[in-house]
């Protein structure tokens, strides 16, 4: 299919200048609003302003823009049936045949677009992710201005799932604020998004099947962000025996360290150094003691120290069991 106008209204403006350049030079007709319209136009592109196209002039400090018949009749039409042909004659409505979107705060007319036109794949490209903008560009040099019906599939799982990680946010914040609009530590919801990173050989026995997730934005210092230097692919149990391990010595001091059994960490005896005299005594020496940091030793005497186990920490990844669903 090929791209013959574009509506162009992003927060994020990595990229824009050089994408629209691409599209313009590809005889893309370009549709824009408020603050990237005026990007585009610096960057001497030519634009039509949406209030323009549609005829009805932003209003509400921008809150309604796009939410416009001529906008969404415009994405939302199939271009295999007469009717909705006729009905965009009958009105003077055009086809958009790629939309480039990307959201902030709560906003209304962005996911709207984003939805419609991920609906309409087989007719329309949706445009989430300025880190897509060079491979389109090239795809449609490739293809006399065209994107493929692959492409255009692939953007819109991406899109839908832009608009769940979104959704998602918006409503983590909202139901952690109790009545008096003060944060809680445990919101009332909890959305999470994962991706996978690796289908396994098998799951947690030889006979399931099973797959390695990671949080949408991993911290650093996690089993979800660790690079494997060397050896086969690691299997689920190895990447959840990795997981409980890592994150129990996470929580103790020097010359401590985690044996593992699968999945239930067992830490492991301090070094004779670090244990206090027990000369003349029968009682064993006191357990490992946690600190706040595994890169620094607490100054703190032993016995005011944390016992273990270690407390409850933020979950990273998932390993999900195809046998029954499960995900630990």
């Amino acid at each position: 299919m090929k791209i013959q106008r574009a509506l162009l209204s992003v927060s994020d403006k990595t990229g824009l200048v050089d994408f629209a350049r691409a599209l313009a030079t590809a005889g893309v007709e370009l549709l824009s609003t408020g603050g990237t319209a005026r990007a585009l136009r610096d960057a001497g592109l030519a634009v039509i302003d949406v209030s323009a196209y549609t005829g009805f002039p932003e209003m509400l400090d921008g809150r309604v823009k796009t939410l416009h018949p001529k906008v969404h009749g415009g994405i939302l039409a199939r271009r295999d049936l007469a009717d909705h042909a006729a009905t965009m004659t009958e009105h003077g409505m055009g086809y958009i045949d790629l939309v480039c979107v990307n959201l902030e705060n709560i906003d209304i007319g962005g996911p709207a677009m984003v939805r419609s036109s991920a609906k309409n794949y087989r007719f329309v490209a949706i445009v989430t992710d300025p880190a897509d903008y060079p491979l389109l560009a090239s795809e449609m040099q490739a293809h006399g201005g065209a994107l493929t019906e692959t492409t255009r599939l692939r953007l819109a799982k991406k899109a839908f799932s832009h608009t769940a990680e979104y959704d998602g946010a918006i409503s983590n914040y909202l139901t952690a604020l109790n009545d008096s609009g003060e944060r809680e530590a445990f919101g009332e919801k909890l959305n999470l998004q994962f991706t996978r990173a690796q289908t396994c050989r098998y799951g947690e026995n030889p006979h399931q099947a099973g797959a390695f997730y990671v949080e949408t934005h991993a911290p650093a210092g996690t089993i979800a962000t660790a690079r494997q230097l060397q050896g086969k692919e690691l299997s689920y149990n190895n990447i959840a025996d990795t997981d409980a391990a890592l994150e129990c010595i996470k929580q103790f001091g020097d010359g401590t360290g985690p044996t593992t059994a699968p999945t239930r960490p067992i830490p492991s005896r301090p070094s004779a150094a670090s244990l206090p005299s027990t000369a003349g005594s029968t009682a064993p020496p006191p357990p490992p003691s946690s600190s706040a940091s595994s890169s620094k030793s607490s100054s703190r005497p032993r016995s005011a120290r944390k016992p273990w186990p270690p407390s409850p920490r933020r979950r990273t990844c998932a390993c999900s069991n195809a046998e029954n669903g499960a995900v630990q």
